[in-house]
């Protein structure tokens, strides 16, 4: 454990008072999927299943490459000694072109992504299909990304679990009138995804004018008065880049390596591709679950940075890391002893429980080693010391995870896994290094944007 054991029962009460609406957001995000595996998985054929993993797999390449919209606009809004609204409509105008852009770009490519993605002849139709309706939502869902980010780093917390939970609420129960209801397969878990992420956008707005900020009546104040040097500076969107671009290369990497795991996966046959679909719901349960007290982390370190307040900073830290620690002991309990029954939850088809069980014991060990991967991206988001992490996920990427997997290539699915573990350790340890490095020089207090 990186951090010295010290209770501080006020700071543990604040972190948890804003994490714990963040885990119940966070956890209805992977809930979703995992309610589109479950309902899918017990399907006839594993085709449907291995299809919109691979098509969920692509789409979360494309989209959450650009996750530094809310991870970005969180550290910029935290450090701002104002509202951050300038922030935030920066970041939703960024938001909305590079959707329209990806719109444009990708719809064409979407056939040769999936082949590339090693999809097998009768999971391949799926798979496009879910793509072609699917990549219709982009632009609001890179939206979605700056308006979480802008409640996250103004310490609201329960904005972003309305948002999420009823827009994922509204999406489960699509699933179940598409899929099962009117047999829609594939396209009707792709349609319910898209009707839910318009309705997180317009609730988004529609709290922001209620809680923080009509949106369209500071525009046109500002239009009114003529503040347009704010917009005209070069400056403000330079250092929004800044942050941003090394958050892109970041996330890039991180994608290309699920999205790597699910390939493989792929070639493996529709039987491992769908088994891995269950473990890797499972574990985007956990890694979610502890983001929330990651989230908490970013808004707590940034208002730190914004104060120069080392007290608050390290108060922060200790109580998060303890909080996230004692969670990730208990996730990992969780799915140790619950194991058969939670495979028994997402499929009925034996081939792929057998298969998933195989590597089940590489997941159950990832919440302890990956823990701290998610906990110190959270003080490096709020610190604004986004280059670190793209430095620590370059080297866990390009000179681990695919070293490994090279080596352990005839190992099967279970190369696969302990690649993934090795990657997440790698993480942790990187960001630990630098963690320890700013605390000995004393400068975490120095902003870097």
């Amino acid at each position: 454990m990186p951090f010295s054991v010290k209770l501080d029962q006020q700071s543990m009460s604040r972190v948890w008072h804003l994490a714990w609406p963040m885990i119940l957001s966070n956890i209805s995000v992977p809930l979703l999927g995992a309610v589109d595996t479950a309902i899918l998985g017990h399907l006839p054929s594993p085709e449907y299943l291995s299809g919109v993993a691979i098509g969920a797999s692509v789409i979360a390449m494309l989209l959450w490459a650009f996750g530094f919209l809310r991870m970005g606009t969180t550290g910029l809004v935290a450090r701002s000694s104002d509202l951050g609204i300038q922030w935030l409509l920066r970041a939703l105008a960024l938001a909305l072109g590079l959707g329209l852009t990806l719109l444009v770009i990708a719809s064409p490519l979407l056939a040769d992504i999936v082949r590339w993605m090693n999809a097998s002849p009768d999971a391949e139709p799926h798979a496009l299909a879910y793509l072609q309706i699917r990549l219709f939502s982009a632009p609001l869902a890179l939206a979605n990304f700056a308006i979480l980010g802008f409640f996250i780093g103004r310490q609201d917390s329960r904005a972003p679990l309305y948002i999420l939970f009823a827009a994922n609420l509204l999406n489960i129960a699509l699933d179940i009138l598409f899929i099962l209801g009117l047999g829609l397969g594939a396209q009707g878990a792709a349609a319910a995804t898209v009707l839910a992420d318009t309705f997180a956008f317009l609730l988004g707005l529609y709290l922001l004018s209620r809680v923080h900020v009509d949106i369209w009546c500071y525009i046109r104040e500002e239009i009114g008065q003529k503040k347009l040097l704010p917009w005209i500076d070069s400056t403000p969107w330079l250092n929004l880049l800044k942050i941003n671009s090394d958050l892109f290369v970041r996330t890039c990497l991180l994608l290309s390596t699920f999205t790597f795991f699910t390939a493989q996966g792929a070639a493996q046959g529709d039987n491992v591709l769908a088994a891995n679909a269950i473990l890797i719901q499972l574990l985007m349960m956990t890694s979610y679950a502890l983001d929330g007290f990651a989230h908490a982390t970013e808004a707590l370190v940034g208002e730190s940075i914004a104060k120069k307040s080392k007290a608050l900073f390290t108060s922060t830290v200790r109580s998060a890391s303890l909080w996230a620690l004692a969670s990730a002991l208990l996730m990992t309990a969780v799915l140790v002893v619950a194991g058969p029954l939670i495979l028994s939850l997402f499929t009925n088809l034996e081939p792929v429980i057998e298969q998933a069980g195989r590597v089940y014991g590489w997941l159950c060990a990832l919440p302890l080693i990956a823990v701290w991967s998610y906990q110190l991206d959270g003080v490096f988001i709020g610190a604004g010391k986004s280059r670190d992490m793209r430095n620590t996920m370059f080297v866990a990427s390009i000179l681990v995870f695919f070293p490994f997997w090279w080596l352990t290539r005839d190992w099967g699915n279970t190369g696969i896994w302990f690649s993934l573990f090795l990657w997440f350790a790698a993480r942790s340890l990187g960001l630990i290094i630098y963690f320890k490095y700013y605390t000995i020089t004393d400068s975490w207090l120095r902003q870097e944007s």
